[in-house]
Order: C-alpha cells, then sequence, then structure tokens
C-alpha cells in the first residue's frame, strides 16, 4: 500500500504503480477508507485508487489500510477531478464510486460541486466500455443535480436504486441512517465518448535562468502574484542561507485542480552570476504554474537590480 502524490507522470502507467496488471476502480473522497477496505477485500483481483483533499483522511486511511494489510490499494491525497482528467489515460478506468461528496449547498459554491456536465465528460473518456460511476449521497438536491448533470452529458445511461450494503457501513451514512435520513443511490454508464473533453494539465520543460549580479545587496521581499492564463504563480516569502550566499522562495503554483507548494532556489552558479532554479522538494509536476512561478523569483530579482543574462528550457 502506497500514499503517493506528484510522483506520477500525465497520463500514468497504473500498472507499474500497483506493480500488477488488473482492472483500476478509483474512489472519490474516501473519508477514513472504510469503503476502500471493503473494496480491497470483496475484490482482491482490482487495483484500487483512492483520492482525498483531507490531509487527517488520508492519514486515517493509511493506518487503516496498513492496519487491514492492503497489498493493491494506493492514496493520493489532492483532487479527484485532477486525478480523472490528468493521471488516468484514456480507457484507463473500470468504476468509480463516490460515497457522500460534499453537495456545497449554497448557491455561489455550486461549481465547486463534481458531478456536473464537464466532469463527466472527461470521465467518458477515461471510463472502459460498459464502465461505470455509483454514487451514493444524503442529500437529496445534489442527487437530483447530479443524476441530471449525467444526463445532459450525452455520455451516461443512469438508473437510480438501492444503495450497496456495503455503502450504508461508511462513517457518514451510519451518522445519516442514526438521524433516519434516507440515502440515495445512482449508477451511471458510459453510453458514449464525449468529442472535446477537457484538455490535461501537461508536464513541461523547467525554466531556468542565470542573472548577472549578485545576492548580497538584495532588499527587502513583498509577495509576488503572477498572472498567467489558467491560474496564478504566487512567491510568498524569501529566506536567506546562514552563509549569505544563496534565497530560498516559498511558493505556490495555482492551476486547475492542481496546488503546488514549491521551493525556488536563486544561488551563485559556478560559472559566475546567479543561478534561478526550482528546487525538488516534493517532486512538484513540472506544469506551466510552477515554470511560471521560477520565472516569477527571476523576474522580482531584476527588480532588484540583477540583469537577466539568460533564460532557457
Amino acid at each position: 500500500m502506497l500514499v503517493f502524490n506528484a510522483d506520477f507522470q500525465t497520463p500514468t502507467d497504473f500498472s507499474s504503480l500497483f506493480g500488477r496488471q488488473a482492472p483500476l476502480v478509483l474512489e472519490i473522497g474516501f473519508g477514513d477508507g472504510r469503503y476502500l477496505e471493503h473494496l480491497q477485500q470483496a475484490h482482491p483481483e482490482w487495483n484500487v485508487l483512492g483520492a482525498e483533499v483531507s490531509l487527517g483522511s488520508v492519514w486515517r486511511a493509511f493506518r487503516r489500510m496498513k492496519r487491514c494489510g492492503a497489498e493493491h490499494v494506493r492514496l493520493y491525497k489532492g483532487s479527484g477531478r485532477f486525478i480523472v482528467r490528468d493521471v488516468i489515460p484514456e480507457g484507463g478506468l473500470d468504476r468509480v464510486y463516490v460515497n457522500f461528496p460534499d453537495p456545497w449547498p449554497r448557491k455561489k459554491h455550486l461549481s465547486n460541486r463534481l458531478l456536473q456536465v464537464p466532469f463527466f465528460q472527461i470521465l467518458s473518456s477515461r471510463l472502459k466500455p460498459g464502465g461505470s460511476l455509483h454514487l451514493t449521497t444524503d442529500h437529496p438536491e445534489y442527487f437530483a443535480f447530479s443524476v441530471a448533470q449525467g444526463k445532459a452529458s450525452g455520455c451516461f445511461v443512469v438508473e437510480e436504486g438501492d444503495p450497496p450494503p456495503a455503502t450504508l457501513r461508511t462513517k457518514y451514512a451510519m451518522k445519516w441512517l442514526e438521524q433516519d435520513k434516507p440515502i440515495y443511490h445512482a449508477r451511471f454508464t458510459l453510453s458514449s465518448v464525449a468529442d472535446s473533453p477537457e484538455p490535461r494539465n501537461t508536464i513541461i520543460p523547467m525554466q531556468h535562468a542565470i542573472l548577472d549580479g549578485t545576492l548580497t545587496e538584495v532588499g527587502t521581499f513583498e509577495k509576488q502574484v503572477r498572472a498567467f492564463e489558467g491560474g496564478h504563480a504566487i512567491v510568498l516569502e524569501a529566506y536567506r542561507d546562514l552563509s549569505g550566499d544563496g534565497l530560498l522562495f516559498k511558493a505556490v503554483s495555482e492551476e486547475p485542480d492542481l496546488r503546488q507548494e514549491l521551493i525556488i532556489q536563486a544561488w551563485p552558479h559556478e560559472q559566475g552570476g546567479v543561478l534561478v532554479s526550482l528546487q525538488p522538494f516534493g517532486n512538484p509536476m513540472t506544469t506551466k504554474g510552477v515554470r511560471e512561478s521560477v520565472m516569477a523569483v527571476a523576474d522580482w530579482l531584476v527588480s532588484q537590480g540583477l540583469t537577466m543574462q539568460k533564460a532557457w528550457i
């Protein structure tokens, strides 16, 4: 069992990640991992992938998977939408489970809901023929919304029915059943693939820069925000190393469904000048937002009196 973050390509070879070729099943929003445990016990022939945004939930699920000896479960801390769009290969998924998702009930938050037409269209190209998504929820309005969105995507046949018994033993199901709340379930079966689903974020070559000048006289740093098409690069803080010869910058790259925390270095180059480059700390994906973050640091240093000598990919 493995917790993985950004140490994969887009798309990923899941047979290598799991160490075997097997049907790939995804649960989005796995909470404390109870349903993941059920899946790996009921279907040892499956490779089971879980995506969850809460670090606390990932930790609890990790401990549960360790206790039950799960060998063919992989956990990802981050957006399930990101996993489906950017990481799953075309036709790579057999099945998806979404159990008690956040309904985002306030009108201004509706865009945060997972199960909308664009997601169903992306999913249509990631599922194998006959593949399906299974939704279980206690929220009647979100259930009706999801069913309508699935049908509107033109890619799925929707069947409403009773929830699988195992979903009723999850943390939230037991909570709602104790309150006598009804539980809703639907199966979305792939019927056709969307013509133009939303494109993936792409891995790109990383940007570097060489600046003429020194870092010893660089002044007080203020947060830098750099907008680009599809996101923002935000350089938050700068730190000087103990010898005084270099700087480290803490930055954040924000792109669709992907937020990466970065460390960018500005260091004396062995051939003269200053090298600005990405530190591999945390193994970030080298996306456009990461490259823009590196260049935001370089541009700020130019504003402090250094001169751009060379920038290259």
